[in-house]
């Protein structure tokens, strides 16, 4: 092997020696990355290319950007990862040249396309079918493609601003093979305009509102119901004065203005400009015009789905609440989203309700079907519901009759719901369940339960099958703790099961923000937008107030649960936690003993789980006090094991540490105290 040197080359002289380059596009935004060999295979000096998909028509011709357009669109669409697509590059010296494109598409979290990367290269030798082609020919496939892109793209266009996403789109100029392009709808006696596109439409900023008359060239072909082909802009601003002063910031050369009618009504404009055109064959015309129906066509079937939606809108809001009620000590945020179905109204629903003695009921629930029969029924429901409620009944009764108020109905319709009454002084809340998902509690630490809430026959059916009994199940809801009720909407999808539905919203509920209305929002974007809009979602969350104290008598809340092994040891590391952050962590080792074993005590000989409390009394003296409160009224008695006994030395562990420790009756349970003596500060 010889001495001589190597002459090193690195990957970019590389890829320019072999006629390939590379690119990536952002599909959303339509910025597009060459590299330097990329810019050599299509004949463009670095400064004649601006990092836009629209600096490429001076090499590419509208039809071969038509070929790339549909090329990329329907890998997007078929859910392809990658592409490839053939066509001709006009160089400055006003030959043709076949180039290659082979691009990857990257998709985010959702599936959705957001770019494409790949290689450009030249191809001389390849494609010779494409090559061979006769111009007339290729400028019918171009027209084809073009017409068929259009159609396709406005195919999935559901609501007027799809329509617009779609013209106004990285991909939207090149399936007109225009450089601008204006959108208006006609609203009364003007047109409004709806849609700028292209480096230099913002010039007409000023007429985005305009009258229907003969001052200006879109307004007139909506007017007279005829499209204007203009070659020479410069000649039309003096036709039209009014549009004279925009035409120079414009920068363009030709346009096409043309009426969007729709059976037999003009309900738009829609204007095309071109750079270095000087005339419209009847090929060109022909072309406008038909892509101009097809725009039509989508835009009248977008804006009755929108008229649609906002009916079944506004007839779902008068059948739910217009407002929630303030609850002492206690945070309520409901929210309803409508699931995209032009008519179709669903039957979810949520209340809140004041009920006797200072508590209230939380309902949310869903009515079968999503139709205006399903929203009809489920306002006579809320409104029993409401009804039977409020009468002071407890939430077993109240079901079991809006089931037997449901199966009287003239209907075969049945519903699920989840009911609540909340006490606010004591966080006691009493839940029952029809068929309906299960309510999810975050606690302080922020870990979320699935409480076990034993569910009856769906309201209705349960009539039906004389199986009125709906059981009731007490949950503890501690300061600073968060209740959350939801229709399945926010848990289904079409790929995962309930359960797991359950607990994406666990996960997501339990890093949430801590106000009921913040944390309604997050459940919100985070879920209904993740899973789509195909169903209706009702939600409720209930957030009980931190109750902190003060400064000088500061105080902390748990609740442990029964069926939790950790949650134990994390209440006793709370306790030490907070003792430090208070200065009184010289009793933290005789608080911690006293608690273990209170808990352990309430865990094992009473039905639930305990609420632990800690807090610092002023005095005289001052000291800090532990209060343990379980569901059980039975006193707990301090015995004197023998020697070898395994149990019974708990309360003889809390009289050596505390010094003093009493039972209180607690409504239906009691609650264990004792204090310790605080060291001065």
């Amino acid at each position: 092997m010889t001495s001589a040197k190597k002459s090193h080359i690195d990957l970019e002289q590389c890829l320019l020696l072999t006629g390939m380059g590379s690119f990536d596009w952002d599909l959303d935004s339509g910025e597009l990355s060459l590299d330097a060999s990329a810019l050599a295979v299509l004949d463009l000096r670095p400064d004649e290319f601006h990092g836009l998909v629209t600096s490429l028509r001076r090499r590419v011709p509208p039809e071969e950007a038509v070929r790339v357009s549909f090329a990329v669109t329907e890998a997007v669409n078929t859910g392809d990862d990658a592409y490839g697509v053939y066509f001709r590059v006009r160089h400055r010296d006003g030959t043709r040249h076949l180039s290659h494109a082979r691009g990857h598409i990257l998709r985010d979290d959702e599936g959705h396309a957001v770019r494409a990367v790949g290689i450009v290269r030249t191809a001389s030798k390849d494609g010779t079918e494409l090559a061979a082609t006769d111009p007339r020919e290729e400028r019918r496939q171009g027209i084809a493609l073009m017409v068929q892109g259009t159609t396709e793209a406005l195919s999935r266009a559901v609501t007027v601003d799809d329509v617009v996403a779609v013209l106004s789109g990285a991909s939207g100029l090149d399936r007109f093979a225009a450089d601008g392009l204006v959108l208006g709808l006609v609203e009364g006696e003007n047109l409004k305009l709806i849609a700028l596109v292209g480096q230099t439409m913002q010039a007409l900023d000023e007429l985005k509102l305009h009258k229907v008359d003969e001052s200006l060239p879109l307004a007139e072909a909506v007017l007279t119901r005829q499209p204007r082909f203009v070659g020479s802009l410069p000649d039309l601003g003096r036709r039209f004065s009014r549009l004279g002063p925009y035409i120079e910031e414009m920068e363009l050369d030709s346009a096409a203005f043309l009426p969007l009618v729709a059976q037999d009504r003009a309900i738009g404009g829609l204007a095309l400009f071109y750079r270095g055109r000087k005339d419209f064959s009847d090929a060109d015309r022909n072309l406008c015009i038909g892509l101009s129906g097809i725009v039509a066509q989508s835009l009248q079937r977008a804006m009755l789905f929108d008229e649609e939606r906002d009916l079944a809108r506004s007839l779902q809001a008068t059948m739910l609440p217009r407002g929630v009620p303030d609850v002492p000590d206690s945070e309520v945020a409901v929210r309803y989203h409508a699931a995209w179905g032009g008519r179709d109204v669903g039957g979810d629903f949520y209340d809140v309700i004041t009920l006797p003695r200072g508590r209230i009921g939380v309902v949310v629930g869903d009515v079968q079907g999503h139709d205006t029969h399903a929203a009809a029924i489920m306002g006579q429901l809320r409104i029993a519901l409401r009804a039977f409620a409020g009468e002071g009944h407890p939430p077993a009764t109240v079901v079991s009759r809006a089931s037997r108020f449901l199966a009287e109905l003239d209907t075969e319709r049945f519903a699920t719901c989840t009911y609540a009454q909340f006490d606010p002084t004591t966080g006691i809340v009493r839940a029952v369940r029809a068929g309906h998902l299960p309510p999810l509690v975050r606690h302080v630490d922020g870990r979320v339960g699935v409480p076990r809430v034993r569910g009856g026959l769906p309201l209705g059916i349960a009539t039906d099958f004389d199986m009125e009994d709906y059981p009731e199940v007490r949950l503890d809801l501690v300061p600073g703790e968060t209740l959350v009720l939801c229709t399945d909407g926010l848990v289904e999808d079409a790929g995962l099961d309930l359960d797991t539905g359950i607990q994406h919203l666990a996960e997501v509920l339990s890093t949430g923000p801590e106000s009921a209305e913040d944390l309604a929002d997050h459940l919100s974007r985070a879920l209904w937008k993740r899973w789509g809009s195909s169903d209706d979602v009702a939600l409720l969350v209930l957030r009980r107030l931190p109750d902190p104290g003060t400064l000088q008598e500061p105080r902390i809340h748990r609740y442990v649960h029964q069926a939790d092994p950790e949650g134990l040891a994390d209440a006793r590391a709370a306790l030490r936690e907070h003792l430090a952050s208070w200065g009184l962590g010289a009793v933290a080792d005789d608080v911690e003993v006293a608690a273990g074993e209170l808990l352990v005590n309430a865990l094992v000989h009473t039905d639930g789980g305990a609420i632990l409390t800690l807090e610092v009394l002023t005095g005289p003296p001052r000291h800090v006090r532990l209060w343990v409160k379980d569901r059980s009224s039975t006193r707990p008695r301090k015995r004197s094991p023998v020697e070898t006994a395994t149990s019974g030395r708990g309360l003889l562990l809390v009289e050596a540490v505390a010094s003093r420790w009493g039972i209180e009756p607690r409504g239906e349970g009691k609650a264990v105290w004792c204090d310790f003596a605080a060291p001065e500060a």
